[in-house]
């Protein structure tokens, strides 16, 4: 019975990577493959014909690596600027008592049940006000104010683990706040800031709508997944030009996933810090 339970979760582990894999597989064949606008019916999954027009296309009459740029650009400061600020601030809410903390703390998680759709126009009215519409640093901005509470509450429960009798002894030998940011808990956070800063990067390098919003039709400022949307047109789509730049774009995010994986959170970030 218990090799029976064994194989069978095998099988259903298999089968769902093929479901889920299968999509996938087909991008990745109709993105070598010539045809127009119409995907082939039934799908293939390995190209009738393998060609590199789409991506010829996609690179010298798209020039879809300039925008490959504005998105590495932003993905990156964004993710430097989100990971400093919502450590601090996480921090501040797990080591240091201050009057109104929980209560604060508890605006931060309110923020987190509003839909993020409801905030697009006030968002946009302040960026407006601020005179950043059409530009990286609003759109960075946005990035960072909207990620604060819900990063924060991320990283809170993470530092909370730490042991506080390592936090005293650096006090007592005379250390400060942000000695013991610097030497105690980001050193110990490792996985949790490496988790957050995989997460902040996939979700920048994705979005579309905000992008959309911020920048508008300044083409030289245009991430990839405007571009991508932009490659549909309005009456029929080259589906095999779509599939070639959505690949192009899956590329560093698969990258940077596998290479990163291993500093997803573990527990125990505290275990043999002190003595019993």
């Amino acid at each position: 019975m218990r090799r029976f339970r064994k194989t069978f979760t095998w099988l259903l582990l298999i089968l769902g990577a093929i479901i889920f894999m299968l999509p996938f597989i087909i991008m990745i064949g109709n993105s070598f493959e010539t045809f127009t606008f119409s995907l082939p019916n039934p799908p293939r999954l390995l190209p009738k014909e393998f060609t590199l027009d789409n991506f010829k296309e996609i690179i010298n009459v798209y020039h879809i690596f300039n925008y490959f740029g504005n998105s590495v650009f932003i993905t990156f400061v964004t993710t430097i600027i989100v990971i400093f600020i919502s450590a601090l601030s996480a921090y501040a809410f797990a080591k240091i008592p201050f009057r109104g903390r929980e209560l604060l703390f508890k605006l931060y998680l309110f923020t987190l049940m509003i839909p993020g759709v409801l905030n697009i126009i006030p968002q946009f009215m302040l960026i407006n006000e601020l005179g950043m519409i059409g530009t990286r640093r609003g759109l960075i901005l946005l990035y960072v104010g909207t990620g604060i509470c819900g990063n924060t509450f991320f990283l809170r429960g993470f530092f909370e683990a730490i042991p506080n009798e390592l936090i005293e002894s650096v006090v007592v030998d005379g250390g400060s706040h942000f000695t013991i940011f610097k030497k105690i808990v980001m050193p110990l956070a490792k996985p949790a800031i490496g988790t957050l800063a995989i997460l902040v990067l996939l979700g920048t390098w994705d979005d579309f709508l905000t992008a959309k919003i911020i920048l508008g039709a300044k083409e030289s400022l245009l991430t990839l997944p405007i571009v991508i949307h932009r490659i549909n047109g309005q009456h029929a789509t080259k589906y095999g030009l779509v599939f070639a730049a959505s690949i192009i774009t899956l590329i560093p995010v698969m990258l940077v996933y596998t290479i990163n994986q291993k500093f997803f959170v573990v527990g125990g970030i505290g275990e043999g810090a002190i003595k019993e």
